[in-house]
């Protein structure tokens, strides 16, 4: 989930294929790239395991591309970068339950932490996801807290907008958890303000329906309406959501 193409500046086919990957179009973003340089492949594997992600459909494609993405990678920060879409691939897997692949996962993100120096523009995306880890496989959210605050300061440093609005969204999600009401409606209203800023259409019905759990009625079921537009005009994607957009019953306990 790296802001690439979110800065596409002068360059025509980054900025296609923001557009589409912004839309829920992956497949036809990918198809865009060129597939003679470890860029292009490597940002091929990001589209088609981000596919996964959102929508629990195209792991073998996804394979494939990783594949080659990993057979075409020279430096360390390439090799790193392609353990990076390694581990989110077999997180993405488990989290689903198509096949339990925490240990990949795990031993990917490790690869990929020895691989891509501190610093790097990398490390945001690989710290962010090492922090999916923690909070929703390890079940450890301490731990996830620290990363997603790593991500977040180096998404910060490297102007990172798109990963950023999902930074503030997983420590507003851990804020809510625990309580603290107030500072996760500012993360959610963050990760909102960023994602419509940029366009990111497939990620803004989830944020919406995120900044949904932290307000009151009438607020709560006008944000949970458009999240249900945007979410049928992308055609049920993310998959994931469609149990959110449902308020909970009156008198009913809250998670």
């Amino acid at each position: 989930m790296s802001g690439n193409g979110t800065n596409a500046g002068d360059d025509p086919l980054q900025t296609a294929v923001w557009r589409l990957r912004s839309r829920a179009c992956w497949a036809d973003a990918a198809a865009l790239l060129p597939t003679d340089t470890p860029t292009y492949s490597l940002q091929r594997a990001g589209l088609m395991v981000e596919r996964c992600l959102y929508t629990e459909a195209g792991w073998g494609e996804a394979e494939d591309a990783l594949r080659t993405a990993e057979a075409v990678a020279r430096t360390d920060e390439e090799r790193g970068a392609a353990a990076c879409e390694r581990g989110q691939l077999a997180y993405a897997a488990t989290l689903h339950g198509v096949r339990d692949r925490a240990d990949e996962a795990r031993a990917a993100l490790g690869r990929a932490a020895a691989l891509i120096p501190p610093g790097a523009p990398g490390r945001a995306l690989l710290d962010f996801r090492r922090g999916l880890l923690a909070e929703n496989l390890t079940r450890s959210p301490q731990a996830a807290r620290a990363a997603y605050r790593r991500a977040h300061a180096a998404a910060t440093a490297h102007a990172d907008p798109l990963l950023l609005s999902f930074t503030w969204r997983h420590l507003a999600g851990l804020a809510l958890r625990e309580g603290e009401l107030a500072e996760a409606r500012h993360g959610f209203a963050e990760s909102l303000r960023i994602r419509e800023e940029l366009g990111y259409l497939v990620g803004t019905a989830p944020a919406l329906a995120s900044l949904a759990d932290t307000e009151t009625e009438p607020e709560a079921s006008r944000l949970r309406e458009e999240a249900g537009r945007l979410f049928r005009l992308l055609g049920g994607v993310p998959t994931w959501l469609a149990g959110q957009l449902t308020p909970p019953a009156p008198g009913a306990a809250t998670a």
